[in-house]
């Protein structure tokens, strides 16, 4: 797959994604850590398991840039969030995960504008798996009972 001329953007597009899904990876791995200290053992297998859905995103992105032809690099992570609560730790995946689907929706739309479908499409399969995600912890969340959070069908992410 590797391309003679990619759009620098793309390229840029590419690296913050992986910057966010190896943030996202460093979050849940410490949330499952915090969770289990806390005796939360059913919530800290579901930030386990949501790790290892972020380690996959980031394969394929790295996957994806060697194959550009371009050395992967997540330069700017984000520090992980700690909580109090698990409802706080919640609060700030949700920030966390509106911030990755907004980048791959608008990768994917700078992508079809110029026409390079390849790469809409790899965007728009993420960009689908992370609304979903981010719809999962709405629920999380609507499930715990905090006021005036939306239930999972109340936020549009498309």
């Amino acid at each position: 797959m590797r391309h003679a001329r990619i759009h620098p953007r793309i390229l840029g597009y590419l690296g913050r994604a992986l910057s966010l899904e190896y943030s996202a990876v460093q979050q849940y791995m410490t949330q499952a850590a915090l969770c289990e200290a806390w005796g939360l053992n059913e919530a800290a297998q579901r930030f386990r398991e949501e790790t290892v859905e972020e380690m996959q995103h980031a394969d394929r992105i790295v996957k994806r840039m060697l194959g550009l032809g371009v050395a992967p690099s997540a330069s700017c992570l984000r520090p992980a969030s700690v909580a109090r609560s698990l409802v706080d730790l919640l609060r700030q995946d949700a920030v966390l995960e509106a911030d990755i689907v907004a980048l791959y929706e608008e990768a994917t739309g700078f992508c079809q504008r110029i026409r390079d479908q390849e790469n809409a499409g790899f965007f728009e399969a993420l960009w689908r798996e992370e609304a979903a995600h981010a719809q999962e912890i709405d629920a999380w969340l609507a499930q715990l009972g905090v006021p005036g959070h939306p239930g999972p069908d109340d936020r549009a992410y498309f």
